[in-house]
């Protein structure tokens, strides 16, 4: 199966390090990229016409919580996950399935969740969109073995230290270390408690714990001070914001990465569904946010969804290169924007319009039923493609 997207207008990489690619044709086979450059061509399957706008990687989320099937309980709303590539995310990563109805917290019953999340999630794909669960919520009494016993079992997460019993850094430091030991990626919960239950955490236990990623440094919903963003800032961790989170509390983390130039370590998430509810256009606000009053350049914005993601859950997504997995957003600025690219909506404050999704090589979506219309659409000029998305 091969996939020819040209006309392009803007290729935008998801590589931090050289977010802009010299292009305007890239061809995908069997899922996969194969080429990227000027004037590719050939026989293909399905030929799209960009029609001069832009293309990017397919979003990350790195903050969800699901449960399974589409019923999310806490909001009591269904296909949030569809909703979810409306707005560009093609990818999900779970921070624990916590609103589980009846989610167990003894070590037995937390573990057989664990692994049937991951499971369940790894032969289903809602919507086309890859979603990566199965995040045990770590409780006392834990011993190595029950993390190399989920570790055989496909679980590769760790989903956010403090929402179960674990709540100090001294409890939480040696189940990081086998956790980590055992290939898995670690979340810690920060700032205020966000469900009943859970709890406040501190820079001070994160320092302690030493987890992959400081979960919401901007807080989910409440922010730790700038004092403890600071401290994190200046170690290796990959720092998260997400949109329900603190707004001010986000664009502080954003200037302090960027003084100690690190702003490769900065992933972006949702934190839904939760109680703020269900947002599909949560990482496109977080971008629009940081790009617009934080001034950080669009393109390293996107980086931040899609690449520096990638990255920290060793993924091969998030970059538009050979070789990566062929997911991609076609994007150009919503019309009546004072922008006339997708870039320079992000620069004025705006979402940009998605006029087409395809994951793996193929068109999962049209234009988009969430974002206000792209002013240029791709065009599917050979194979078939989606219809555009209503209101």
């Amino acid at each position: 199966m091969k996939t020819l997207i040209r006309n392009i207008g803007l290729i935008v990489s998801g590589d931090i390090a050289h977010p802009l690619l010299d292009g305007d044709s890239i061809v995908a086979v069997d899922g996969k990229i194969v080429a990227v450059g000027k004037g590719l061509d050939g026989d293909a399957d399905t030929v799209i016409d960009a029609q001069g706008s832009a293309v990017i990687p397919g979003l990350l989320d790195s903050h969800c919580h699901p449960v399974f099937g589409d019923f999310t309980p806490r909001q009591r709303t269904i296909d949030f996950i569809d909703s979810g590539l409306h707005g560009g995310i093609t990818t999900m990563i779970s921070a624990g399935e916590v609103h589980l109805p009846g989610r167990p917290k003894d070590i037995v019953g937390l573990k057989a969740l664990a692994v049937v999340a991951a499971k369940s999630y790894a032969n289903a794909r809602p919507a086309g969109v890859k979603v990566h669960a199965g995040a045990p919520i770590l409780e006392l009494g834990m011993v190595e073995e029950d993390f190399a016993e989920m570790a055989r079992a496909g679980v590769k997460l760790v989903g956010e230290i403090g929402l179960g019993s674990v709540k100090t850094g001294k409890d939480a430091a040696p189940l990081v270390r086998w956790a980590k030991k055992h290939g898995m990626t670690v979340t810690i919960h920060t700032g205020g408690p966000s469900i009943a239950g859970s709890n406040a955490i501190s820079g001070e236990v994160v320092l302690e714990a030493d987890p992959d990623v400081v979960g919401h440094i901007n807080g989910g919903t409440t922010a730790m001070s700038e004092r403890e963003i600071d401290a994190l800032v200046t170690t290796r961790m990959a720092l998260e914001i997400v949109h329900c989170g603190n707004g001010k509390a986000a664009l502080h983390a954003l200037r302090r990465a960027q003084e100690a130039k690190a702003t490769e370590r900065i992933i972006i998430g949702l934190d839904a569904p939760s109680g703020t509810g269900v947002v599909p256009l949560g990482i496109l606000r977080v971008l629009a946010h940081l790009v617009s009053l934080g001034g950080v350049a669009p393109e390293d914005a996107v980086c931040m969804a899609t690449g520096n993601t990638a990255r920290v859950y060793k993924l091969p997504v998030g970059v538009i290169e050979p070789g990566r997995e062929a997911d991609m957003c076609i994007v150009d600025a919503p019309i009546g924007s004072v922008g006339k690219t997708a870039l320079e909506a992000l620069r004025a404050g705006d979402l940009f319009g998605i006029s087409m999704v395809l994951i793996d090589g193929q068109i999962k979506i049209g234009r988009s039923r969430n974002t206000p219309p792209a002013a240029r659409a791709a065009e599917v000029v050979k194979g078939q493609g989606h219809a555009g998305g209503g209101h």
